[in-house]
């Protein structure tokens, strides 16, 4: 029998199929296309996720295909200098197109075991106290003990659920796609620069994705489009560069068109039942700070082994729940920021006024470093409750005493017991937990100055923290996270 139906290919499915089978659950994928869009809406890794294919032996093969980037804000078309003292070993991000983070993404769920079929609509969905049932365009149906919508901000999986998504619609559309054009390079980018000083929604990048002579064109709509299922067309494009630009610059041979907009919505709810919603399925929000593709994958990887453990067996009570109650802040925090973005875009005496002063603020290094953590996801902090300032939060990779680094250890996905001590044990958990007992090499021990121990859930959170007089309080927390002592632990 199927353990989990994943509806949708793009990087928050194919992410946590991966994560799934690390757990040995069988999982399918459906996705309605036949195959991949080769569409690069989404462009870039930030911190935040960098750290997670880290921690799943997969960031080799992205830094092979992507290049790096450095800028920190990256907040409302302000850009400052990376700042000082980000919380993270990565203190970078990777530029890398989407169709590749698919391509590497789906590669990794194909070898872990993911079964992934494509040209496969889900048009009907059903489910009761022992499963789910989806039925497929042209009659064919299917089950499974659970489904989670990976399909996009017009989830079929959501509205079929009925789950409500509030929100505010598209004010204003932005034209974005991939063409070639004949003028050359410099009557481009003089033209671009003088276009940016009043209207941040215009850009035209050279070369995109390594395609020379390609350009990424973004540009602002006529209006909003009645009809969102329809993609602009090529005069739809030249129209409106000639209206900011004054010039089409002779834009051809298109490789993609589409549009997006503004709107800002949010799923009420991310479980009914056996279903669940992760990615844009259940949030949507303008692309300002690139943060979309990134909250997807992250919200993946906090639920895949959620998942598993109720697939496995071996879930306390509430455990599926907690995904709903850390990821639904999360995304609502993401919303508030682009909201917040697409204010300072405004062309408004307004917007520029507010644009400037931040800009001003963001000079200040800590201001700096909280725009970028935000933007990067490296200050989320999930209440766990009252403890050490670790708590809740990810930690960041460690380089150990002996040699090793801390995330080499979490490729396997299970929890992971970092003792310094040695005088621990996760006896009763260890076919959910591995316990490792090193030091903090002395150039990393201040991140976890006065803590003798740190429990990190398999996403990378710390659960617990032990400062050497609170230690039997382990045996509290492993049950809370990792279920009871001696249950099985799935593979």
């Amino acid at each position: 029998m199927i353990d989990v139906i994943v509806v949708g290919a793009g990087p928050t499915g194919l992410m946590l199929a991966a994560e799934l089978r690390l757990h040995g659950v069988r999982v399918v994928v459906l996705e309605r296309l036949t195959g991949p869009t080769g569409q690069s809406r989404g462009r870039g890794l930030h911190v935040r996720s960098v750290e997670l294919m880290d921690q799943r032996g997969l960031l080799d093969r992205f830094l092979a295909v992507s290049e790096t980037f450095t800028a920190g804000g990256l907040f409302g078309g302000i850009v400052k200098p990376w700042p000082e003292g980000l919380d993270t070993a990565h203190p970078y991000g990777l530029a890398t197109p989407q169709p590749v983070t698919e391509r590497l993404l789906e590669e990794r769920a194909r070898e872990l075991g993911a079964e992934i079929r494509r040209g496969q609509e889900v048009v009907g969905l059903s489910q009761d106290e022992e499963g789910v049932r989806v039925e497929l365009a042209g009659g064919a149906r299917l089950g499974a003990r659970y489904l989670v919508g990976c399909d996009g901000g017009r989830s079929t999986v959501r509205k079929l659920l009925g789950v409500g998504f509030p929100g505010e619609p598209a004010t204003v559309e932005t034209l974005l796609g991939d063409m070639e054009a004949t003028a050359d390079r410099e009557e481009i980018a003089a033209a671009v620069e003088e276009v940016r000083s009043t209207q941040l929604r215009f850009g035209i990048a050279p070369d995109i994705d390594g395609q020379q002579g390609v350009y990424r064109i973004v540009v602002p709509a006529d209006g909003v489009a009645e009809d969102r299922a329809t993609g602009p067309t090529l005069d739809d494009f030249r129209r409106q560069l000639r209206a900011y630009a004054g010039t089409d610059f002779g834009v051809h041979s298109p490789r993609w068109l589409s549009r997006f907009g503004d709107a800002t919505r949010q799923a009420e709810r991310y479980r009914a039942g056996r279903v669940l919603l992760a990615g844009d399925a259940a949030h949507i929000h303008p692309p300002t700070g690139g943060q979309g593709l990134n909250l997807g994958v992250q919200d993946a990887v906090n639920l895949g082994w959620k998942l598993a453990a109720e697939v496995n067996g071996w879930a306390p009570d509430g455990l599926l729940d907690t995904y709903h109650a850390e990821r639904h802040p999360v995304g609502a925090a993401v919303l508030d920021n682009t909201r917040a973005q697409i204010t300072l875009l405004g062309t408004e005496p307004g917007p520029a006024a507010l644009r400037e002063l931040l800009s001003k603020l963001m000079d200040f290094e800590e201001v700096n470093r909280y725009v970028t953590g935000m933007i990067t996801a490296v200050g989320v902090r999930y209440d766990f409750g009252d403890g050490p300032g670790l708590l809740g939060r990810r930690l960041r990779d460690l380089r150990l005493s002996g040699g090793r680094r801390l995330y080499e250890l979490t490729h396997t996905g299970r929890g992971l017991l970092l003792d310094r001590t040695g005088t621990l044990s996760v006896a009763g958990w260890a076919d959910r937990v591995d316990h490792v007992v090193d030091d903090v090499d002395e150039r990393d021990a201040p991140v976890l100055a006065g803590l003798s121990a740190v429990l990190l859930r398999p996403d990378g959170h710390v659960a617990w923290a032990g400062d050497g007089r609170r230690d039997p309080d382990l045996l509290d927390v492993l049950p809370r996270w990792f279920g009871a002592a001696g249950a099985p632990g799935g593979i």
